[in-house]
């Protein structure tokens, strides 16, 4: 009971279960202030003024997670696809969820061991990696993940053609504009950043073809850009849109059980025709209200 009452506290409990959402909301606090120290820690006065404090934020923090951790992969064998002590626990293990929940607090035990400072300076950003956490305390984030692996096939067939349309144009760039301007197009892994800012409509000017040929090129890479990068958008929010009805649909019939299960029993006696025996059969009443 106490290990099945863990993993409900440490899980996404329904709203009537105060103390899972106590810990989700203090979880869900800690990750966006851990966000928020990593970021003005990068700047320099401000690291230097509230070192301490950013250190002390840290320390919580990990202990905490790592705490979190531990009760998960202590407390998932109440699942029945983990039931197995040992092997129930390694395939949490290597879950997404757990793998996010390792990535959170790895970096700072690591940063203990005897590494190069570029790898220590590394393992510092990779905290920016705990808003991954957040996936599961947003009812939103987790609807948009969602979305995208339900659109996956789709998604994936718009980045392929996308990819075919990058290096196509950036080929037919390099070679119409190389003799006119080796200094912008001298290969064609340098001609595909000009094809990716102007695939996704950004524009910065600091490349451009200036050949009749690579103009009529450029033209038809962007407007071709401005139909595939919409693609995307497109699919996404289509699948939000459903997968939010969805998700509304779902809470309407988990509060429907509900409202069933809490119903009175009430009993109706009937008296049988032809045996003139009374039957009671019992039914449900209508739900009270307050």
């Amino acid at each position: 009971m106490l290990k099945k009452r863990v993993w409900e506290i440490l899980d996404v409990a329904p709203e009537s279960d105060r103390v899972s959402q106590i810990e989700s909301t203090i979880m869900f606090s800690l990750i966006l202030l851990n966000a928020t120290a990593l970021i003005l820690s990068t700047v320099e006065s401000l690291n230097e003024s509230y070192s301490v404090c950013f250190t002390l934020l840290e320390d919580v923090s990990v202990v905490l997670f790592t705490l979190e951790y531990l009760g998960r992969l202590w407390s998932c064998t109440v699942l029945p696809e983990y039931r197995s002590p040992f092997l129930g626990r390694l395939r949490f293990v290597f879950t997404l969820e757990s793998l996010i929940d390792l990535l959170a607090i790895l970096p700072f035990y690591l940063s203990f061991a005897d590494l190069d400072l570029r790898i220590l300076w590394l393992l510092r950003l990779l905290r920016i990696f705990r808003l991954l956490k957040l996936a599961r305390y947003s009812t939103a984030v987790s609807l948009l993940g969602a979305t995208i692996y339900a659109r996956r096939a789709e998604l994936i067939a718009t980045g392929l053609l996308m990819f075919l349309i990058l290096m196509i144009g950036s080929t037919l760039m390099f070679f119409a504009e190389r003799e006119a301007q080796p200094d912008k197009f001298p290969d064609i892994p340098t001609a595909m950043w000009w094809a990716v800012i102007t695939l996704t409509t950004i524009g910065y000017g600091d490349v451009f073809p200036i050949t009749t040929l690579g103009k009529v090129i450029g033209g038809f890479i962007a407007i071709f850009g401005i139909g595939f990068v919409a693609l995307p958008t497109g699919i996404i929010s289509v699948g939000f849109v459903e997968e939010l009805r969805a998700f509304k649909e779902s809470q309407k019939q988990k509060s429907a059980e509900k409202a069933t299960d809490t119903q009175d029993p009430v009993s109706v006696k009937y008296v049988c025709p032809h045996c003139g025996k009374e039957i009671e059969v019992s039914l449900l009443s209508k739900p009270k209200t307050e």
